[in-house]
């Protein structure tokens, strides 16, 4: 297990949607929309970026250090999938994890219009969903893949930045491609 797994059991217990790692501040969560410090030391540049490595892939570590910036998606089995987000701040390296919800919301459970639904049913073309940070894109495409997924019979590619939602394939064959990784 890895040192930081820890705090993502934290979050799951805490019911946080956000976990906030950076140097020179305590670990925080972001609960119910607050953001709140964890009893826990002040994080060390040098023992902060250890313990994102651990859970970084090779790539991922190479943009990070050639860019000061890099997305990618983590999974502990059995308990949650995150979007993890590093980047380079005034006292080093930062680290921000979204939890993404392991069930997958229906159009019609996220309250969206009903014309939203029909997005599934096109034959082709180009859909751009487009918001501020937290205001639910990756949520509303999912809903909108699920729903292909289960209506139609073809082959569904996403193309993420990082892999979020992960579909098994029902009556579609869909494959996950990571920008970076897989394009």
């Amino acid at each position: 297990m890895a040192k930081i797994d820890a705090f993502f059991k934290l979050m799951n217990e805490q019911g946080a949607s956000d976990l906030h790692l950076v140097a020179g501040q305590p670990p925080m969560l972001r609960i119910t929309g607050e953001i709140e410090r964890v009893k826990y030391k002040v994080l060390d540049n040098d023992d902060l970026r250890s313990m994102l490595y651990e859970i970084t892939p090779e790539e991922k570590v190479k943009v990070f250090e050639e860019s000061g910036d890099v997305d990618f998606g983590y999974e502990i089995p059995g308990l949650a999938r995150y979007r993890a987000n590093y980047f380079m701040q005034r006292n080093g390296v930062g680290a921000v994890f979204r939890e993404i919800p392991s069930d997958i919301l229906t159009v019609e459970q996220l309250g969206l219009p009903a014309v939203i639904s029909k997005l599934a049913s096109l034959p082709r073309g180009l859909v751009l969903v487009t918001g501020p940070t937290g205001s639910g894109k990756s949520t509303t495409l999912a809903a909108i893949v699920d729903q292909a997924n289960k209506e139609r019979k073809d082959h569904i590619i996403t193309v993420e930045d990082p892999i979020e939602f992960v579909h098994k394939s029902e009556s579609c064959v869909v494959n996950h491609r990571e920008v970076g990784s897989h394009t």
